[in-house]
């Protein structure tokens, strides 16, 4: 051991520069080998008080013993030495007596670097100045010089600080340039000590030039970016106090902010081009063009003040009407009828100065309108009416199930279908089709298998081979309490049981009953699903059946009745051993509701003599029951449901597949509930795939905690639960209804999905949706902007009359209450009302368009308030419509 290794792994770091000084370059690099094992060794040793006292020596020694630029700059900033690292004065000692352009090559190598491999300011700054090279303007030595200039105990003020600061000009312009603020948000305040205020100052002051300071702060808010970005550079363009003609040159600029930058930025740059405009410094075509933009904008503050604007300057500029009316009339399009409504009446006001080829111009805009305000428009504009059409529901086609196709033939493609599941997680399909495969192929050929699944095994976590590491796997799916959370939890089981990492006791249904406590109200879905896997892992031991029974034939998990024949004779004739918990499966999906196919089935099953097949004979004959209703539950906000017990399900099933016909509460019989993961319940769904409603009563929980409690991804199953068969009942419908009003968009756009896949299967009960609605809303377990917003989603489809249906009997629930509490001709409550307004221009939209008539209760005692607030101006639009006047 060399005097320089024995002081580094002393933690004597002075002592080992010391050493270092004078040593030529061909004798450090000679101790590198050495320094290199000791922090081998601490990267495998655990993080103590030696590791603290060695790194920081052996950061400085290292850094001192590279001689090749490239090596210098990775050493110093590895990740492993940052924990401890020297300080950067004593690395700026390692590599003293290197020559100049060395030195900067280390420097632009450091500030190349990410910003998170933390290289201090210091060091980067300090090989700047001893090398004389160009300051590197990168991100991270803009953000570091940053968080330098802004650090507590800094005297003075920050303006004066950067004035100090020798590259101020460069290090400013690579702060424009920063691709990411979120690491200097919180140094980017707005009070005079902020940099807004130091870098408007400095400008000011001459120290910054102001023409460049004003390009790069318009430049990076066309850039646009995340919320600080606005947040940072608007401010700072607002300080600088832009002179009339420093705007006019830059009207180019405004109308890209105004039509495409971030709300805030829009609205500065719309009062800029509202300023040029009403002083006459800017051309009708430019005004116009801004328009076009902005009018399609989703801020209805922006849209009404951009009409506000035009009518300003058609009223003071009369020739301007050519020019400004089409744009006027691109509002037309506006989703909000509100805005339609401003835009159709500035074009009433001015419509006396329309001749003939401007009134041809703005006619195809008036189809866009609300049917009222289009005849309005007609009337403006001396265009003839059209009759209306006959109103067509247009509803995206249903997804087909899918037949699954056959087991992958060679081992080699099952492992790669394997890996892919492992990673993706997959759908039932894909799951069903990799389980037969495996059990097919443990059965032809089980070592074969092994080797094809090799590479597949050795990545997963519990195939450790190390002493302190056996024995993972069997803790973990061996332990009692333990629910498989979906696909890549199932595999596992498999491919551990496979490979011998479980015993086949620790998976027998002895092992796991009677040690489970209270359960939840998901238990009888997991326990059945759990039970099939556990079987199929401990027959892969020494049994492999030659088949799956239970293998669905469509993608919904759906068996048909004569597949699942030949599979039992198959089995017969091969004396193979038929799985308790397969055959209850294959039971539970079997076909039923075709009865002509089920008979037909039962007689070819009854003729193969097992038992097997008497009672799937049995099974397919019995007419499949309704699942009884408990009835409703209310806690707190929420309506859930229960079910009574399903006797046919309790009967001559295993003892994991009996709490599926056992009656439902809201929370089972324990709040506490393991089954966190969205993607179990496709398999659920699979389960019992024409009996929905047995699984909507037991989701209905975790979809109401999507809008009671904002949870994210509760709704991901929601489509699937629509394509799949059987009754769409009570459960089905307050699933949904909890849905659409879900905290995500995600989640409300899942739920939209499902609720047009229930109307094209012509399955929804709009009039049992909408009365759900209703309650949930008056119960506040739903908001009614959320609802708004899924509405007007399924209405964009082309699905008015299915979304009128459903808001035709949830508005009279919210009419009544605000009818009621307060006196006709007042305010009252309707300003409480937050987001009513919306759910209402989404009805009298659907209403409007699909041809709606008739009464809707207390819809006349909101209409007639006074006021215009939103509420009212869309109740009475609602009105209008479905008494089929035209809006005055």
């Amino acid at each position: 051991m060399s005097a320089v290794t024995a002081a580094v792994r002393a933690g004597r770091t002075e002592e080992a520069l010391s050493l270092l000084t004078g040593l030529a370059d061909a004798e450090r690099r000679a101790l590198l080998p050495e320094l290199k094992e000791i922090r081998k060794e601490l990267r495998a040793g655990p993080w103590d008080s030696r590791s603290r006292e060695v790194l920081p020596a052996l950061h400085a020694a290292g850094a001192a013993c590279h001689t090749g630029a490239a090596a210098a700059a990775s050493w110093l900033s590895s990740s492993d030495l940052r924990w401890r690292q020297a300080a950067p004065e004593l690395l700026l000692r390692a590599l003293e007596g290197r020559e100049s352009a060395w030195l900067g090559d280390v420097a632009h190598r450091l500030a190349q670097r990410p910003t998170s491999a933390g290289v201090p300011y210091a060091l980067m700054s300090g090989l700047v100045r001893r090398s004389g090279c160009d300051v590197p303007v990168t991100d991270a030595y803009v953000i570091a010089w940053i968080q330098h200039v802004s650090g507590h105990g800094r005297r003075g003020s920050l303006v004066d600080r950067l004035r100090a600061e020798p590259d101020l000009v460069r290090l400013v312009a690579g702060f424009f340039d920063l691709m990411d603020l979120s690491e200097v948000r919180w140094m980017l305040g707005e009070d005079t000590g902020s940099w807004q205020y130091a870098l408007a100052e400095l400008t000011r002051q001459g120290s910054l030039d102001r023409a460049d300071v004003v390009d790069a702060c318009v430049a990076r808010l066309l850039r646009g970016g995340g919320p600080t970005d606005h947040r940072v550079f608007l401010p700072l363009l607002v300080r600088l106090d832009l002179t009339r003609a420093e705007e006019r040159a830059r009207i180019a600029d405004w109308t890209a902010l105004a039509r495409d930058a971030a709300a805030p930025v829009a609205g500065h740059a719309q009062s800029v081009l509202a300023a040029l405009a009403l002083d006459g410094e800017l051309t009708h075509r430019r005004l116009a063009e801004a328009s076009e933009g902005v009018l399609f904008r989703g801020e209805k503050k922006l849209v009404r003040a951009q009409l506000v604007l035009l009518g300003k300057v058609l009223s003071r500029r009369p020739d301007a009407t050519a020019e400004l009316l089409p744009a006027v009339a691109l509002a037309f399009g506006h989703e909000d009828a509100q805005v339609q409504e401003r835009a159709l009446k500035l074009v009433e006001r001015h419509a006396k100065r329309l001749d003939a080829a401007l009134k041809s111009e703005l006619a195809p805009a008036t189809e866009q309108l609300t049917p009222g305000l289009r005849a309005r428009a007609a009337g403006a504009l001396g265009l003839a009416v059209a009759a209306p059409m006959a109103y067509e529901e247009v509803l995206p086609p249903a997804p087909e199930p899918v037949r699954l196709a056959a087991a992958p033939e060679t081992a080699v493609e099952l492992a790669e279908e394997v890996g892919a599941l492992l990673a993706s997680d997959g759908d039932v399909a894909a799951f069903e089709r990799a389980l037969d495969g495996l059990v097919r192929h443990a059965h032809r050929d089980r070592e074969a298998l092994l080797t094809a699944l090799g590479p597949v095994i050795e990545r997963r976590w519990w195939d450790d081979t190390g002493a302190e590491l056996q024995g993972r796997a069997e803790r973990y799916f061996g332990g009692s309490h333990l629910d498989l959370q979906g696909t890549e939890d199932a595999l596992d089981l498999l491919l551990a049981s496979l490979r011998g990492r479980v015993a086949a006791s620790r998976l027998h249904p002895a092992a796991r009953r009677g040690s489970i406590g209270p359960t939840c109200v998901h238990h009888g879905l997991a326990d059945a699903f759990d039970a099939r896997i556990r079987e199929v892992a401990r027959r892969l031991h020494a049994d492999p059946p030659p088949l799956l029974l239970s293998t669905p034939t469509w993608s919904t998990g759906l068996l048909e009745p004569a597949d699942l024949v030949g599979r039992l004779d198959t089995y017969r004739r091969l004396g193979a051993r038929v799985g308790a918990a397969d055959f209850a499966q294959a039971l539970l999906r079997v076909r039923r509701g075709d009865r002509a196919a089920a008979a037909a089935a039962a007689e070819r099953a009854s003729a193969l003599g097992t038992d097997e097949g008497e009672r799937l004979a049995r099974w397919l004959r019995a007419e499949p029951p309704a699942a009884p209703v408990a009835g409703r539950e209310t806690r707190g906000a929420r309506i859930l449901v229960g079910y009574g017990e399903v006797p046919e399900m309790k009967e001559e099933f295993p003892v994991e597949f009996r709490a599926l016909g056992a009656s439902v509460t809201a929370h089972g019989s324990s709040r506490y509930c393991s089954h966190w993961n969205p993607g179990t319940r496709q398999h659920w769904l699979a389960l019992l795939p024409e009996r929905r409603e047995l699984v909507a009563v037991r989701m209905v929980r975790d979809l109401s905690d999507t809008a009671v409690h904002d949870v994210r991804g509760g709704a991901v199953a929601l489509p699937l639960l629509a394509e799949s068969g059987g009754e769409a009942g009570e459960c089905v419908h307050l699933c949904l209804a909890y849905g659409l009003a879900a905290r995500h968009p995600e989640d409300r756009l899942a739920a939209v999905d499902a609720l047009l896949v229930l109307a094209a299967r012509g399955q929804l009960d709009p009039a049992r949706l909408g009365a759900d609605l209703g309650q949930l809303l008056r119960r506040e377990a739903v908001k009614p902007l959320r609802l708004a917003e899924s509405a007007r989603q399924a209405a964009a489809t082309g699905a008015n009359a299915t979304i009128w249906g459903m808001l035709r009997h949830t508005l009279p629930v919210l009419f009544a209450d605000l009818a009621t509490a307060a006196p006709a001709g007042s305010v009252g409550p309707v300003s409480a009302a937050r987001g009513l307004g919306d759910l209402v221009a989404v009805a009298a939209e659907c209403a409007e368009r699909s041809g709606a008539r008739g009464e809707l209760p207390h819809l006349s005692r909101i209409a007639d308030r006074r006021g215009s607030s939103r509420l009212v101006a869309e109740a009475r639009r609602l009105r209008d419509a479905l008494s089929a006047r035209t809006a005055a």
